[in-house]
């Protein structure tokens, strides 16, 4: 069972900066991430969601690659990866992985202008190493599947550091 979070900074680019200490702390095995999305509220208040990864390219060079290999057989390997990458790009454009598009824009519209929030699935972690990382970039819980108390915890160690710099 993966564990949700939702942490909003008052910062455009610090729920970025967040996603990469935990893409660090995912190379050394502290935490295994289903998903982490960045979604930021520009000035204009327009929601912008950053994928971890893009599925319409990943698509593309895997619908390429067996088009290619089908287009060999049918002698004509060119129009092969074309009309494979461009099948694949669709079907990525149209897979939704992780956590629902249309629910974290939900919950960005809540955000105030030239904020961003982070959105991650995790399906394991070491919680004290994983907290002591992040909670040097403050942000508020916005929404989580933590109990009470967990939640707490977690609130209370991200606000160390503005009531640190206070």
């Amino acid at each position: 069972m993966s564990t949700f979070v939702a942490i909003a900074y008052d910062d455009p680019h610090k729920a970025e900066e967040v996603r990469l200490a935990l893409l660090k702390l995912q190379r050394e095995y502290l935490i295994d991430m289903e998903d982490a999305v960045v979604a930021v509220k520009n000035e204009e208040g327009k929601i912008k969601l950053h994928q971890a990864v893009n599925l319409t390219a990943a698509g593309a060079l895997s619908g390429g690659f067996w088009g290619t290999l089908i287009g060999l057989l049918f002698l004509n390997p060119l129009l092969g990866a074309a009309v494979g990458a461009s099948a694949g790009a669709v079907s990525g454009a149209l897979t939704d992985i992780g956590i629902n598009d249309d629910f974290m824009k939900k919950l960005a519209a809540d955000l105030k202008n030239n904020s961003s929030v982070l959105f991650v699935l995790v399906r394991k972690a070491t919680p004290d190493k994983v907290v002591e990382e992040i909670k040097q970039f403050g942000g508020k819980l916005v929404q989580t599947s933590l109990t009470h108390e967990d939640e707490a915890k977690l609130q209370a160690a991200l606000d160390e550091t503005k009531n640190a710099t206070s």
